[in-house]
């Protein structure tokens, strides 16, 4: 790996150390896997140089290792196989000279297993930090942010971010807040709306602590208290049990060794058999939102993916199960999306995944039952709620 700071190669962040902030200056990094012929040195062997040096001596330890093949991330394709900028090719090109450079090839997986392989320690941190996302959603999704025709989905965004902040962690996907309807698919943005009785509420955000990242989904009903409403209807429960469906049907399909595609119709012919109508398109999680590794689906490519879908899935990783499932509601004379992601990690061959927390298998409620009277509502349309 040769990298500069602020050009950094894609699997830096994974390979650093705790307290790095960044490659200085030019930073060379030489993995070996022959101890013997370089007795007494490091691997990886460092150099942080911005001299020069480092190309003679880098020539020198080729030349006692004498390797037959050397590694680079070229990857015209995966990121994670491809880090490294084209300006430090040009330079490996001159520096190591053909004699070299004929040697060295293109082997994306080296990096994808590096960086998706979980280790055993990781699993208790990454239960703290899904804690913390459910506890979260939890309270966004309650009486105490919420207030039905004063609050907006924009309030709710902006409720989870500062709240992120008072518990030192960080989002790689910002907080995207929707009122599910036939209509809403926002993808990347939430929907604007001013949140009433009887809505469906969705959230999708993930956050980052400790150098690992959470992806969760999960859906809120706004209780209609002025009828007297203490339960979402059964139609929405029926939902959302069709998509939990969907998810056991990822975790029993999703055997290590096979592609992202063959999954993917593995899932999606047990679906047509169950009469279940759905889209999947689960990811690799972990050092990044969207890792390492094989995915099953892309929202615009429901039954095949080039490439990423080709790649194995592999064991001893983190996968968020993300997926929805079309459901008539009768009360509501309304097809729904019901749209879930939970974070799933590989336990063994005996056990397989697990969800790491848990699952979404009731909504969150909204049970607000106060009154404000329409001066006060006035006064206060577009504040967040917890200012009120």
């Amino acid at each position: 790996m040769s990298q500069r700071e602020y050009a950094e190669d894609t699997i830096w962040w994974s390979i650093k150390n705790a307290t790095d902030y960044a490659p200085h200056r030019r930073t060379v990094l030489l993995f070996h896997t022959n101890s013997s012929s370089l007795s007494g040195r490091p691997n990886p062997i460092k150099w942080v140089d911005n001299t020069g040096q480092v190309w003679d001596e880098l020539r020198g330890v080729l030349e006692t290792f004498n390797p037959n093949r050397i590694i680079i991330n070229v990857d015209r394709n995966i990121a994670f196989g491809g880090g490294l900028h084209v300006g430090e090719l040009e330079v490996l090109k001159e520096e190591l000279g053909e004699q070299w450079m004929n040697r060295t090839v293109n082997e994306p997986m080296l990096g994808i297993e590096y960086v998706a392989t979980r280790v055993p320690g990781q699993i208790k941190f990454y239960r703290d930090m899904q804690e913390i996302t459910w506890a979260l959603i939890e309270e966004a999704f309650s009486e105490r942010v919420v207030h039905p025709g004063i609050t907006t989905t924009e309030d709710v965004e902006w409720w989870f971010r500062e709240k992120m902040q008072t518990l030192n962690v960080s989002t790689w996907n910002h907080p995207r807040v929707s009122v599910i309807t036939p209509e809403s698919f926002p993808g990347w943005e939430g929907t604007e709306d001013t949140i009433q009785e009887g809505d469906l509420l969705h959230v999708d955000f993930g956050i980052t602590a400790m150098g690992m990242n959470t992806d969760t989904q999960h859906m809120a009903y706004v209780l209609r208290t002025s009828k007297g409403e203490t339960d979402a209807p059964n139609g929405l429960k029926q939902g959302l049990k069709k998509a939990n469906r969907m998810q056991d049907i990822a975790l029993e399909k999703m055997k290590p060794g096979l592609t992202g595609n063959e999954i993917l119709k593995d899932c999606l012919d047990q679906m047509k058999k169950e009469g279940i109508e759905g889209q999947m398109y689960s990811h690799p999680i972990g050092d990044w939102g969207h890792s390492a590794g094989a995915v099953m689906g892309f929202t615009n490519l429901p039954e095949y993916v080039p490439i990423l879908g080709e790649l194995p899935v592999l064991p001893n990783t983190f996968y968020s199960i993300e997926l929805y499932a079309y459901h008539f509601v009768p009360e509501r004379n309304e097809t729904l999306r019901f749209r879930i992601e939970e974070d799933a990690y590989w336990v063994d061959e005996e056990r397989g995944w697990e969800f790491v927390r848990g699952r979404q298998e009731r909504f969150h409620l909204v049970n607000w039952t106060g009154e404000i009277n329409s001066v006060a509502r006035s006064a206060f349309q577009g504040q967040s709620p917890f200012n009120l």
